[in-house]
C-alpha cells in the first residue's frame, strides 16, 4: 500500500512524483494507492510521521488494516533511488526486513528512536 503526499505549494517534484507512484501501483492489482496533500491531510501526514512533500510511505494493507513498518521516502524516487521504491515496496510485501539475526537482536535492545536519512540530489 502505497501513500503519496503532495502539496500545492512549493513542491517542484510533487507532480511527477505523483505520477511515477501511480505508474508504478498501476502495474499490480497487488498493490494499492492513496494521495494525500500534506496540508489538507495534516492529522494523517503527522501520524505517519511524514513532513515533507513530496512524501511517499509504503506500508502493508490486508483488508483494511494498514501495517506501518516505518519505510518512508522524501522526494522524487528517481534516478538510482527508483530501485530503492522497487525494493521498499518488496520488502514491505515480504513482511521481512532480510536482516540477519545478529542484527535484529541488536536492533531490539535499541531504547531509543533513531532517525536514518540518506540525502541525494537529483542531477
Amino acid at each position: 500500500h502505497v501513500m503519496f503526499f503532495g502539496s500545492q505549494e512549493n513542491c517542484d517534484y510533487c507532480d511527477d512524483t505523483r505520477q511515477l507512484v501511480e505508474e508504478v501501483t498501476a502495474l499490480s492489482d497487488l498493490l494499492s494507492l492513496e494521495i494525500y496533500d500534506i496540508d489538507a491531510d495534516k492529522d494523517l501526514a503527522e501520524k505517519y510521521n511524514v513532513d515533507k512533500a513530496p512524501g511517499v510511505v509504503i506500508a502493508a494493507k490486508e483488508g483494511d488494516q494498514i501495517t506501518d513498518f516505518g519505510v518512508r521516502l522524501a522526494g522524487i524516487p528517481s534516478g538510482h533511488e527508483f530501485t530503492s521504491l522497487i525494493q521498499d515496496i518488496l520488502l514491505v510485501s515480504n513482511r521481512d526486513s532480510g536482516l540477519n539475526p545478529q542484527t535484529r537482536e541488536f536492533l531490539k535492545d535499541l531504547d531509543k528512536p533513531i532517525l536514518l536519512q540518506v540525502y541525494v540530489t537529483p542531477t
